[in-house]
């Protein structure tokens, strides 16, 4: 009988270790990451194209391995970083705090990471992962106490050719080998790179590894786009934004850089494929993004209009995404990132974050807005370059943008948002191509470019002259756009009557959510940002002014 009562008792427990409710209430496997993080890479891909209402330069621009991805995964139509600036974009990503929280690593030139702060790698590596990254991830350089260290754990020996795709194929074209076998070598770089972090990890151990490539970071190789990737400059016209001028030229600029998002696809796949080589595509966490809007052109990079801080985001994991091409309307920040990522591997979160994990908006089995609460994000930038305003000053602004509007504050509007409009050459008739030589230290927070030459070339034509003027002219000190009847925020209404509850209300929440945060801008603190160690002691004077 007790025989008979302990083999029963057995069989029981055998049955419940085995039933279904137990086996989903174990921890399931902790996810690799794959994080891919281009450089000056906005929201420039394919499938956004099914998204958008109006012409785009999506509709050009072909990127099936972010398709893919977005397909299989998620897809979010309304994400945005916290500063259009790499460093601190990278900094408030890391640290997942608002990049006005990171010390130093707020701002480009120097910068120096906070020891005190944690970043999310090198929580993840304490938590057993093994960690590693690819070409770039903070800057300037990585010191010893950055995340991923000064090195440390960089896999970069097969080489760096990805990082300047156009560049170094005409280069390699130009010494006689192939289009094709040029491609592959850049290919085979990539490729190589990611196995020597594969190869390095030990034996059922996750990893996280970080890709950065900055061949989306200027410069590349003036008609490029048609030559590599046959995009045709003019198949443009009328697709883009109606801040830029619609001319040849200024097309011409935008189909390279399409050409560079083309490649940055292309490495994409390649990682994709060695995944699927592996077995591992299911248990991988992907997430493609980039830290701001295109380089060297109107309302991009260095602003908070939607043009400089909206980026793409796809993310992809079978594991641990419910359902697929789901298409998400939340209105997120890049730093989100990091609490996901450590959310994802089962990492307690540290203090000090502004962040919220989207753990959560991954999970939910349904499109459109998952949080209620997640109807707005803010951005803000200090200063991009160095010598752009005169003794090192910042440009400070901060932003919040809702689903209906965006709201722009721009603490000191006596000064230059671009910099100074310094005289750039002695020619008294410069060409195109002189300017775009020397237009480095004119409005230098705008990166130089075929389209800033063009645009500084034409500046006194009367019919081109309103363009400039978006560009680089002094803003007010608020700027409110309503985004269901200008999505390109071309008609600031912040004086408009009609508009007034709406400032007022947008302005408040700003200004409440950024003091609730620590804002040295808004905490009686403004001058921290205005001041060693914040600005160089001994800045580089611009040169004389051009007549404005």
């Amino acid at each position: 009988m007790n025989l008979q009562r302990i083999t029963l008792s057995l069989v029981l427990l055998t049955f419940i270790w085995q039933s279904p409710v137990t086996t989903a209430q174990r921890q399931p496997t902790r996810p690799n990451i794959l994080f891919c993080f281009a450089d000056d890479w906005g929201r420039y891909a394919s499938i956004y194209a099914t998204l958008e209402k109006q012409p785009s330069l999506n509709q050009i621009v072909k990127t099936p391995n972010i398709d893919r991805v977005a397909r299989e995964g998620v897809v979010f139509r309304r994400a945005f970083v916290n500063a259009p600036s790499c460093t601190p974009c990278r900094s408030a990503l890391l640290s997942g705090r608002y990049f006005f929280n990171t010390g130093r690593g707020a701002i480009l030139q120097t910068a120096q990471w906070d020891a005190a702060i944690p970043s999310y790698p090198h929580l993840l590596r304490d938590a057993g992962y093994h960690i590693g990254e690819t070409y770039k991830v903070w800057s300037p350089g990585t010191p010893n106490d950055a995340p991923f260290g000064a090195g440390k754990y960089a896999y970069e020996k097969a080489g760096n050719l990805p990082n300047n795709f156009s560049e170094n194929v005409t280069e390699m074209v130009k010494q006689g080998q192939s289009l094709e076998a040029a491609r592959e070598k850049i290919y085979g770089q990539v490729k190589a790179n990611f196995d020597a972090f594969l190869a390095d990890r030990k034996t059922g151990q996750p990893w996280h590894y970080w890709f950065g490539p900055t061949t989306t970071h200027r410069r590349w190789v003036k008609g490029s786009g048609k030559k590599l990737w046959s995009i045709e400059p003019d198949s443009l016209k009328g697709k883009l934004p109606p801040f830029l001028p619609d001319v040849h030229e200024v097309r011409e600029d935008v189909a390279d850089y399409l050409g560079e998002v083309q490649a940055y696809d292309a490495y994409i796949g390649v990682l994709l494929k060695r995944l699927e080589e592996t077995g591992e595509m299911d248990n991988t966490l992907i997430v493609i993004s980039g830290d701001h809007g295109m380089p060297g052109v109107t309302n991009g990079k260095c602003n908070l209009y939607d043009f400089g801080t909206g980026v793409a985001l796809t993310a992809r994991w079978p594991n641990g995404i419910k359902g697929k091409g789901r298409v998400i309307d939340d209105l997120v920040s890049l730093p989100d990132l990091a609490p996901t990522f450590l959310e994802a591997a089962g990492v307690s979160l540290p203090a000090g974050m502004n962040a919220r994990s989207l753990l959560n908006v991954l999970r939910a089995n349904k499109n459109g807005q998952i949080e209620a609460q997640r109807n707005w994000v803010i951005a803000g930038r200090e200063r991009h370059v160095a010598f752009a305003n005169e003794n090192n000053l910042p440009y400070p602004q901060r932003s919040l943008r809702t689903p209906e509007f965006l709201y722009i504050r721009n603490f000191k509007p006596e000064r230059w948002p671009l910099g100074y409009p310094v005289t750039v050459t002695d020619t008294t008739t410069p060409t195109q191509q002189e300017l775009e030589e020397q237009t480095y230290a004119a409005f230098a927070d705008m990166d130089a470019s075929p389209t800033k030459a063009w645009l500084v070339l034409h500046r006194n034509e009367p019919q081109w002259k309103r363009f400039y003027d978006i560009a680089f002219a002094r803003r007010p000190g608020e700027e409110l756009y309503d985004l269901r009847r200008d999505p390109f925020q071309m008609n600031n209404v912040v004086a408009d009557p009609k508009y007034a509850n709406d400032k007022a209300r947008l302005s408040a929440q700003l200004m409440r959510v950024l003091t609730d945060a620590g804002d040295p801008r808004v905490t009686g603190e403004a001058q921290t940002f205005e001041r060693p160690p914040f600005t160089d002691p001994s800045p580089q004077q611009p040169q004389r002014r051009a007549s404005q």
